[in-house]
Formats: structure tokens, C-alpha cells, sequence
């Protein structure tokens, strides 16, 4: 990558969006509306003669299962980043929940990991580790390591994570001489 001189000739952008995006977990939501689809279908065809009880636990799991599936994985599809002038956000999936806003002054550095993966952090999805910290994690590959002036991190992947640890870096603010944190 080239780095480019800081003039008139290329601004810094305001803002900075970033995204990631998990393909295989479209299987997964597929998988969990073909489990609402079997609900379904028992509780409106079922010739079952075995009582009323199994049928309904039968349709009720299904259903249940299907739902847990289909809206858990499509929370984690894709996460994006935005990065401004006071604040970085992370919102996941396609309604933007979980959702978590960190102020650039409670970061005390960022850096770039190559390799991260969902078996560093026991999976998909928004996660904590007691000893290595919270990450929203949707696919494997390139991230972000905050480090917070609390002493917690926080892990996200996203793609051109290079690019965003060079904005994240070059707005953070070092801290005062006399300020505790």
C-alpha cells in the first residue's frame, strides 16, 4: 500500500464505513426457515393419531428452532464499522442489532490483526472471552484490535482493516499528562 502525503491534494475523509460479510451464514438462515417450514406444514397436513400433545411440541419446536436460527444468523451476516471524528460504531446484521458505540477518547490504541478467526473466540457472533476480550466476529481474515483505556480490547473483523486502523489511529487524541484513566 502507498501512503500518501497529508495536504489539500488528499483530504481526510470525515467519515469511514467499513463491512464485512459472511456468505456461509445465508446456509444457516436457510436451514432455519426450512425448519419454520417443516413446523408449518405439520401443523397445517398432519394426520399424526398419536394425541394432540406430541404434535404441538413437534410444531412448536420446529417453529421455535427455526426462528432461533434464521433471526440469530441474520444478525450476524455482515457487521459494519463507521468511524468519525469522535466515535467508532459497530452494527451487526441487517437491523443493526447488537449495536455498540465507542468514543475515540476511551481508545487508547488500535492495530491491525491479519488472522482472525471464529475458533480464537469459540465462534460467530458478538463474543467475550475473559481473557482476551469482546469481538464481533463474522467471518475469518482481517480485523481491528482496540485497545480501550479501561484495559479491555475489542476485536472486529472487517475488510481494509489496515485502512481503518490508520484513521482510528491518526484521530485518537493522546491522553493529557495529569488526566487518570
Amino acid at each position: 500500500m502507498r501512503d500518501h502525503p497529508r495536504d489539500e491534494t488528499f483530504p481526510q475523509t470525515v467519515i469511514w464505513t467499513g463491512r464485512a460479510t459472511n456468505r456461509f451464514q445465508w446456509l444457516l438462515a436457510l436451514a432455519g426457515a426450512a425448519c419454520m417450514a417443516l413446523g408449518i406444514e405439520l401443523a397445517v397436513d398432519s394426520a399424526w393419531t398419536s394425541g394432540v400433545a406430541p404434535l404441538a411440541m413437534s410444531v412448536v419446536g420446529c417453529i421455535a428452532a427455526g426462528l432461533l436460527m434464521l433471526f440469530g444468523t441474520l444478525a450476524f451476516v455482515h457487521v459494519g464499522l463507521k468511524v468519525d471524528t469522535e466515535s467508532l460504531e459497530v452494527r451487526c446484521g441487517h437491523i443493526g442489532v447488537p449495536r455498540r458505540r465507542i468514543p475515540l477518547a476511551s481508545v487508547a490504541g488500535a492495530e491491525f490483526a491479519p488472522h482472525v478467526t471464529p475458533r480464537q473466540w469459540g465462534g460467530w457472533g458478538y463474543r467475550w472471552r475473559p481473557e482476551k476480550g469482546t469481538a464481533v466476529v463474522v467471518r475469518r481474515g482481517e480485523g481491528i484490535i482496540l485497545r480501550l483505556w479501561d484495559g479491555h480490547t475489542f476485536t472486529i473483523t472487517v475488510d481494509n482493516a489496515e485502512a481503518a486502523v490508520r484513521i482510528i489511529t491518526d484521530r485518537l487524541v493522546p491522553p493529557t499528562s495529569g488526566a487518570a484513566h
